[in-house]
């Protein structure tokens, strides 16, 4: 059996590292993104060029662990993500549920608001 939430834990520290290739592998061949306010992604490819997209600006940025509940093959998670970039910087509150499978994840959804982010970043 998998420790899932350790592996969660690993993947939101390798955030810091600002690594689209490292952190898409965290992903099974079929996983799902999907940041609850745009459109899912499917595959480890498209994973990874959403993340890409997504850290283009972004300089720094650290993730502070709130709460983590993991049961089964389920991680949530809440978060302050600390995001310093060239457009702006942000504490930004979010909720990432994690379905885990065979230690990678299988699907990700992230809730935060939308609007709290690109305000800070404009």
């Amino acid at each position: 059996m998998h420790d899932h939430a350790r592996i969660v834990r690993e993947f939101i520290a390798a955030w810091s590292r600002l690594d689209a290739d490292e952190l898409a592998e965290y992903f099974t061949d079929d996983g799902v993104y999907h940041n609850m306010p745009l459109q899912a992604v499917g595959g480890r490819d498209n994973v990874r060029a959403m993340i890409k997209g997504f850290i283009a600006s972004w300089t720094e940025t650290e993730w502070e662990i709130r709460s983590l509940l993991a049961s089964g093959d389920t991680v949530i998670v809440e978060r302050i993500d600390r995001i310093r970039s060239s457009a702006g910087n942000v504490d930004l509150p979010c909720v990432g549920v994690f379905e885990m499978e065979d230690g990678r994840i299988r699907e990700w959804r992230d809730y935060f608001d939308l609007n709290t982010y690109a305000k800070a970043m404009s």
